[in-house]
This record gives C-alpha cells, structure tokens and sequence, in this order.
C-alpha cells in the first residue's frame, strides 16, 4: 500500500478541511478524471481498492494515472488504554483531499465505461465524485 518512505515528523495534528482544493483541479494527463465533491480523508487502502477497479478494465487498452498520495499519518491509541500517557503510535496513512481535487485519471477508455467506472469507484470511496472530461487548450 501506498505510505512515505520516509517523513521529517512522525506525527502531525489533525488539521482542518476548510475550502476548496488550491491544486490539482483540472484533467492534466488523461481523458477522463475522477473528481472529489466533499472534503475527506481518503486512506490507503480506500486508494488500492479504487486503484484495482480501475486497472482492471484499463490495464491493456488504457493508462491510468493516481494524483493524491497518503502522506498524513494518522494515530490510533490500543484498545482499553487509560486515559493521557501521550499521542498513539502511527495506525493508518492518509490524503487529505478537498472539493474539486482529481483523484484519478484514465486514458483510453469511452466515455460510458469511465462513466461506470467512476460509479464503481464512488462505492469504495467515502466521498461523491464526479467524472470530468478533459478541457481541450486552443
């Protein structure tokens, strides 16, 4: 799955979500994209289990490319711990995505399939979504 190899901090605060996404908002490799309607936490495991619904129907005809990254650790304390005695150790790694981010970009494939294709991916994710077509540049 996907985490840093390695981080300057072990642990970081929570953060806030407030706004919409500064970058990453527009299609700039692929046809298609998957865009994020909600603030959220996407976890790694939420991006693998995305990320093998898309390989599967583009893998020999398309190109998919993942534009987030879990690069947010986040910390979970053992269960049935008193309270206090410091911050939890590193449970999960996370990407924190705000509304309009392209999470995901495919290539390759026609407009119903990634039509679907998005649908699937919304059920694994904890947020809405959208496709997104490429704007073309005159």
């Amino acid at each position: 799955m996907l985490m840093p190899e390695r981080v300057k901090h072990r642990k970081q605060h929570r953060g806030r979500m407030k706004g919409k996404a500064k970058g990453g908002t527009y299609v700039a490799f692929g046809d298609y994209g998957i865009q994020v309607l909600e603030p959220a936490w996407i976890t790694a495991r939420q991006i693998e289990a995305s990320r093998l619904i898309l390989i599967q129907s583009v893998r020999k005809v398309g190109k998919l490319w993942i534009r987030i990254f879990p690069d947010k650790p986040v910390t979970k304390k053992p269960a049935e711990t008193r309270m206090g005695s410091g911050k939890g150790d590193v449970d999960h790694w996370v990407a924190v995505v705000k509304p309009g981010r392209i999470i995901f970009e495919i290539t390759g494939v026609s407009k119903e399939k990634a039509e679907e294709l998005a649908k699937q991916v919304g059920f694994k994710l904890p947020v809405k979504v959208r496709l997104v077509e490429r704007e073309e540049v005159i």
